[in-house]
């Protein structure tokens, strides 16, 4: 993977960060114009999933209005640093999504904040923070290398991919969701200056949903809506046997409770679809832009009759919707959680419109369910619409489970690494 040629020091700004963090997390709950309900992490609004618990409440979460997907290459020197970088995104992750007053800094001091929000960070702003681990996080450096997740691996290219290196892979994911695009780029210029030393960018793409057109599941920049069918989240048992690793699965033990995370960064090819008859987009999607119903159906909630169209007259047997889900008894074990955003990075170079899906989506079992599934949908008439161009596979941490943890302080505990001693 592309490594970063310089570097700074790092010891010292990310012990400063972290007692810089732990203050602010100390301050005064942020005044507010209305009470928000109090929990057992601090006062949270409704809008806002929760910071502790054994998993990372934002998977959960359905989509924000805003988000920010952000890889980074990890530059601490050692495992010691690694573990002081983690708890530093720990604190301030905590504060964000929790509010308050950011602690002073003194008149000569920069200022503790950006202050983009405002004197305070407010309790309210519904923010979701999740943060996973790349494959290259395991490949010695820190001598985790006998801990990484059984099913992790740099992500493989499929036959419809054209991936450019510069926006693949990378040490650590930070996914940051909100309902508001300066909610996301505060937490985001937050936790990059709590954690200098320790990270560099290494690619970042900002994405947003709509609000439901005219009800139901928001659409994509293809007009149709997105992620009809997915695994209700609300489902615990579900989420067991779909989303979370376990102790029982052949995962290292301090992977219990997280996700396999995929990100798929693809550009569509907007103003080629929207010169294509409404009848031929149905038939590549499988279901109506209007309603979302499929093309046997009269509602989005419908779930098409596959049985009762074997040659596939009405929904077509090589549409998406059809080879991504065939409803078959197989094919439920091969679901997945989506959590997809549409992005607009503007004009391409060939003077094209340059947008597209920001594609996430998580799994017990990326092979089992996230390639089992794209094996399928390899050929099919939507790729000559779209093109993957990135993205990673990353390991979702476990969730924090109360002020005295920190994401990955079971994966660093006890031994030493290559080039240091015990975090």
């Amino acid at each position: 993977m592309r490594r970063v040629p310089w570097r700074v020091p790092r010891r010292g700004l990310l012990r400063g960060a972290l007692a810089a963090g732990a203050a602010a997390t100390l301050t005064a709950p942020a005044p507010a114009p209305a009470p928000a309900p109090a929990s057992a992490d601090g006062p949270r609004a409704a809008a806002g999933p929760r910071f502790h618990g054994p998993h990372q409440a934002a998977i959960l979460t359905p989509p924000a209005r805003a988000t920010a997907f952000t890889s980074f290459d990890v530059t601490a020197a050692d495992r010691r640093e690694l573990a002081d970088l983690l708890r530093t995104l720990t604190d301030r992750a905590r504060f964000l999504t929790t509010g308050g007053t950011p602690a002073p800094t003194g008149i000569t001091a920069p200022p503790p904040d950006s202050g983009i929000l405002g004197p305070y960070v407010p309790a309210d702003g519904g923010l979701g923070v999740t943060l996973s681990a790349g494959a290259s996080l395991f490949d010695g450096r820190y001598g985790l290398a006998d801990r990484a997740p059984r099913r992790l691996r740099t992500m493989p290219v499929f036959p419809d991919d054209d991936l450019d290196p510069a926006w693949c892979h990378g040490d650590l994911g930070l996914q940051l969701c909100a309902d508001s695009p300066d909610t996301v780029l505060h937490a985001l210029r937050d936790l990059t200056r709590h954690t200098r030393g320790g990270l560099q960018i290494r690619w970042r793409l900002d994405g947003h949903t709509a609000p439901p057109r005219p009800s139901g599941t928001p659409r994509n920049l293809f007009g149709f809506k997105d992620g009809t069918s997915g695994p209700d989240p609300r489902d615990a048992r579900l989420m067991d046997r779909l989303v979370w690793t376990a102790a029982d699965s052949g995962e290292p033990p301090w992977a219990a409770g997280g996700s396999y995370q995929v990100v798929r960064l693809i550009r569509m090819l907007t103003e080629f679809w929207d010169r294509i008859p409404l009848s031929e987009q149905e038939r590549v999607i499988g279901r109506s832009r209007d309603t979302g119903a499929p093309l046997d159906g009269a509602r989005e909630s419908d779930p098409p009759r596959y049985a009762h169209d074997p040659e596939g007259e009405v929904t077509p047997l090589d549409s998406h919707i059809r080879l991504a889900h065939p409803r078959t008894p197989g094919s439920e074990a091969h679901r997945l959680l989506r959590r997809s955003y549409n992005y607009d990075r503007g004009v391409g170079s060939n003077g094209t419109l340059d947008q597209g899906l920001l594609f996430c989506c998580y799994q017990r079992d990326p092979v089992r369910q996230f390639t089992a599934v794209q094996k399928r949908l390899a050929g099919e008439p939507l790729t000559d619409y779209v093109t993957p161009f990135g993205g990673g596979w990353f390991f979702a941490f476990p969730g924090v489970r109360d002020r005295a943890d920190w994401y990955g302080r079971a994966l660093l505990a006890g031994g030493t690494g290559r080039t240091g001693g015990k975090p």
